[in-house]
């Protein structure tokens, strides 16, 4: 009996202990349990850290130093266009061709490939008889104006004297007249050879052995791009070859293009196009200053020719060409750059700025050319946006979004 009432005794004095142990570190006990607790309690933290997403927030300095630059958005016009085919081809307008209009021998020629020659300049001589023909003619219808000129000045001095008789008079006139018409006569012929004013009044002066001697002259300032004849040859009959030379002045160049019919409507003459040499970064403007109303039967395509300065020579004849034409249409009320454009989730997003930073909105987009985007909705003109370097923007968007998600 002693013993059970030791043992009893015992685990009071244990409970005791307990209970005064309990009172002097505090009670209640924290126990592991109360672990899911605290993990319940953070998300709310952390969601008033990001009330606001899709908000990037920037100071000034920050701005500067990631490179963003940031610019209104505004209204115009996009720059659209479609491509066409073409080549270089010489301007027809320049374009000079030395010939005879006479059976006659190449005795000289004075320019080879290449060669660079200006307008008037002597290039070629060759032997005719119908040249010397001609020039006889000329000669003698000049001698005998001359002597008729004179008779008739003389006998208007008599018949104001009454020395001769006004019906000799008349005759004298008539003479004279005649003789003046043969020799305008004469020097039209000359002129029609290709002679000029002064090679025709240098006549008189010259040698006879001469007068089947014609000496061809550049009809344009250029180069030498063809010698189609050779010394001696025969030229200026049917079946025989009449040009000696063909000349080429570079200065101005055409642009030969094939356009559709579904593009022909929007081509119009006097528009500016922008020509790029295939293969190379050859880049040039040209106007448009013809559109054919007819097109090809075999390529059913319409044909447009485009003139450009070619000054330094650059652009060579046969080079296939690309020409941008630009297409009207309507202006857009909000236009922005292609960089200011960002794809977060699949939707086209712009960052806007504002006090504090910048704000990702998603927007609608419309028409586009190489470099502007139009905006259909979200966006309103005179709004201020980042538009160099906003993929840093999207990355912090993202960012932010990840560890949002993750939490």
């Amino acid at each position: 009996m002693k013993r059970i009432v030791l043992f009893f005794a015992g685990v009071a004095a244990g409970i005791t202990l307990v209970f005064l142990v309990a009172g002097w570190i505090g009670w209640p006990v924290k126990f592991p349990g109360t672990t899911q607790e605290t993990a319940t309690a953070s998300p709310e933290k952390v969601e008033a850290k990001h009330e606001a997403p899709g908000h990037v927030e920037l100071s000034e300095d920050q701005i500067r130093e990631a490179g963003i630059t940031i610019a209104q958005a505004g209204g115009g016009m996009l720059k659209r266009h479609f491509l066409a085919p073409g080549s270089l081809i010489p301007d027809a307008d320049h374009i000079g061709r030395v010939s005879v209009r006479v059976l006659a021998t190449v005795t000289e020629l004075r320019k080879r490939l290449g060669d660079v020659v200006e307008k008037g300049e002597i290039v070629a001589a060759i032997e005719s008889r119908e040249v010397a023909d001609a020039k006889s003619e000329y000669l003698a219808a000049r001698l005998t104006n001359d002597l008729q000129q004179t008779l008739y000045a003389r006998q208007k001095t008599l018949v104001e004297t009454r020395i001769v008789s006004e019906n000799e008079f008349l005759r004298t006139r008539l003479t004279a007249n005649d003789a003046q018409i043969k020799l305008d006569g004469a020097r039209q012929k000359l002129f029609a050879l290709g002679l000029s004013e002064s090679e025709i009044a240098d006549l008189p002066n010259q040698p006879p052995e001469s007068l089947r001697t014609q000496f061809l002259r550049a009809p344009i300032s250029g180069r030498v791009s063809e010698r189609r004849v050779d010394l001696g040859g025969l030229i200026g009959r049917e079946g025989q070859e009449s040009e000696l030379y063909v000349i080429v002045n570079l200065d101005d160049i055409w642009v030969d293009l094939a356009v559709s019919p579904e593009d022909i409507n929007a081509v119009r003459e006097g528009v500016s196009v922008k020509i790029r040499a295939i293969g190379t970064e050859d880049e040039a403007s040209a106007g448009v200053i013809f559109v054919s109303p007819l097109l090809d039967r075999e390529t059913r395509n319409a044909r447009v020719i485009a003139t450009m300065p070619n000054r330094d020579h650059r652009w060579k004849p046969g080079t296939f060409v690309t020409a941008e034409v630009p297409l009207s249409g309507a202006p857009s009320t909000v236009i922005v750059s292609k960089k200011a454009l960002q794809t977060i989730k699949g939707t086209p997003t712009v960052f806007v700025r504002d006090a504090d930073g910048f704000e990702a909105r998603s927007v609608r987009t419309g028409r586009e050319d190489d470099d502007d985007i139009e905006i259909v909705s979200g966006l309103a003109a005179g709004e201020t946006i980042a538009v160099q370097n906003t993929f840093t923007l999207k990355a912090e968007v993202e960012k932010d979004e990840a560890e949002h998600g993750h939490d």
